[in-house]
């Protein structure tokens, strides 16, 4: 192997952002037919942050905090990958967006769409570049405002989604470090049951109206499909690895809903104390569910130096994946960040009646 390739890619750096207002059961309650209990029942969700600005500065603040914790200048970063389905445009790229805010002049940039699995599979594409030699290092990010493109007329997933970012920072090194094993999927035969139709773009203005969107969301059958996808894929990756959930120290698992998180960590025979949730106070994060829960988990304790992780992932597509990842030797960050979002006196309430305005505003009429 030429010396400038490196047989891994380990995580050197992470961030998080997180709007600073959120949505409660309670407000909910206030718009739709549903109450607290209800949704802490089915979803073991109490509340999600919701945006009030673009998917890229989100994006932004995230691998900012992640550049600054690996103790990298941005103008060494090689590529940017950001992972998601809420893009602020079809064409150019987000993620060229952020590597211009960040000052990355010298990276490549790229999206990556497979619903909430996005970061995931950018993560494999980041790493094996590196492993390459096609780049040294590169800033990984899972960012999404499903609020946004929400139907909030519709329970089944509004109750569901939050906004945030959440990134890593990978650079090659020699030692076993970063992804282990891997294994990505779609089962393309139910991809319709999860899907947005009628989804516009929002440039980072956030001006345009919403149109017309709807949803298509069957609860049951996604929750059948989640559970059985993310356990399979975690089953599959560990045989690769020819490991077992004894050598497993923590499950990451894609934050969809509690109940789906307990029954993945049932199924696979590992104890729910070696398996992390955020859930409760994030919702379901989409793209930026694991980045977002694995920063979390750092700040909590929950991962230390060389942690052996699993990671099962599932969205819609529906696309699946499962990672181990071994961590690095270092918890604590090289580097701050001092970057915020915009304030914003507005409730979380506020934003979506505001969108509900808005998207009724210009639903169309009825064709004759």
């Amino acid at each position: 192997m030429p010396p400038d390739h490196s047989p891994f890619a380990a995580i050197t750096g992470w961030g998080k952002c997180l709007p600073p207002i959120s949505l409660s059961n309670a407000d909910l309650s206030t718009i739709l037919a549903t109450s607290d209990d209800w949704i802490a029942k089915r979803t073991g969700i109490r509340r999600r942050p919701i945006s009030h600005v673009a998917v890229s500065e989100l994006a932004h603040v995230a691998s900012a905090r992640a550049i600054a914790c690996a103790g990298l200048d941005p103008k060494d970063v090689e590529l940017v990958i950001l992972g998601s389905c809420t893009g602020d445009d079809q064409m150019p790229n987000t993620a060229s967006r952020v590597q211009r805010s960040l000052g990355a002049k010298h990276a490549a940039a790229m999206d990556v769409n497979t619903a909430c699995t996005s970061f995931m599979y950018a993560f494999s594409v980041g790493s094996a570049l590196i492993r390459t030699g096609a780049v040294r290092n590169a800033v990984v990010i899972g960012a999404d405002t499903l609020s946004r493109y929400m139907d909030w007329t519709n329970r089944g997933p509004a109750v569901i989604f939050g906004d945030g970012a959440g990134a890593i920072v990978l650079q090659g090194v020699a030692k076993q470090s970063g992804i282990v094993g891997e294994v990505l999927g779609c089962d393309t035969t139910d991809r319709d049951m999860l899907r947005i139709n009628g989804m516009n773009t929002y440039p980072s203005d956030m001006q345009l109206t919403p149109g017309t969107i709807s949803w298509v969301f069957n609860g049951p059958e996604v929750f059948r499909q989640a559970v059985t996808g993310m356990v399979a894929a975690a089953r599959n990756v560990m045989n690769k690895c020819a490991i077992s959930i004894d050598d497993i120290d923590l499950v990451v698992p894609h934050q969809a809903n509690l109940r789906i998180i307990e029954s993945v960590s049932r199924r696979l025979n590992i104890p729910r104390d070696r398996v992390y949730a955020n859930v409760e106070r994030c919702g379901n994060l989409s793209s930026a569910s694991i980045p977002v829960a694995l920063v979390d988990a750092l700040e909590e304790g929950r991962i230390s130096a060389r942690t052996m992780l699993l990671i099962p992932a599932f969205g819609g597509g529906l696309t699946w994946s499962a990672h181990v990842v071994r961590w690095g030797p270092r918890v604590t960050a090289l580097g701050t960040c001092v970057l915020e979002l915009p304030r914003t006196d507005k409730t979380g309430l506020d934003l979506v009646r505001e969108l509900r305005t808005r998207r009724e505003t210009v639903r169309p009429e009825s064709p004759p």
